[in-house]
């Protein structure tokens, strides 16, 4: 049966994805309405359902953050892309897994640039992770970036790069 992503629930959680300009203070900062994916639904013509939840630069997200994330999950049905900083997606990819196993289809996404600076690495971070949602055959917790998919233990975030890849291979 075909699907589209508009059965996909994606849980905004801040990070870079979402930080734009604040001419006030001259500093990047995460915006709390996501207006990044509301931009990419525009230009895609297409409806993006999602939900703010958490706000935060990843470097500043604690356990009480990752516990939000995970009620979250607890309230919507279906599979869930989470868009979140990619310094700390890891660890929440973990706090995840140890609590959902395989059970539900989550990916997590991100972008090393703001959206609001150079759309196109976020967006295709964004179709990445869609697209891996709408395949079928398989289950549990993965990250989509840089043109990577795999179980969230596999890819890591080559910070030399500035790049995620398979896991050993740097």
């Amino acid at each position: 049966m075909p699907r589209d992503v508009s059965e996909i629930t994606i849980l905004s959680t801040g990070g870079t994805f979402n930080k734009i300009y604040d001419p006030l203070t001259g500093e990047l900062r995460v915006d709390g309405e996501a207006r990044a994916l509301d931009a990419i639904a525009r230009h895609w013509r297409c409806t993006l359902q999602h939900r703010q939840i958490v706000g935060k630069d990843s470097l500043e997200m604690t356990d009480e953050d990752r516990e939000t994330i995970y009620r979250s999950i607890h309230e919507i049905p279906g599979d869930i892309l989470i868009v979140h900083g990619t310094d700390t997606m890891d660890r929440t990819a973990r706090y995840l897994a140890e609590r959902l196993g395989r059970e539900r289809r989550i990916v997590l996404t991100g972008a090393m640039v703001p959206y609001s600076i150079d759309p196109v690495e976020a967006s295709a971070n964004l179709a990445l992770g869609l697209g891996r949602l709408l395949s079928d055959g398989w289950a549990g917790i993965e990250i989509a970036m840089n043109g990577c998919i795999g179980p969230w233990d596999t890819l890591v975030k080559n910070r030399l790069e500035g790049r995620f890849q398979p896991a050993g291979t740097f």
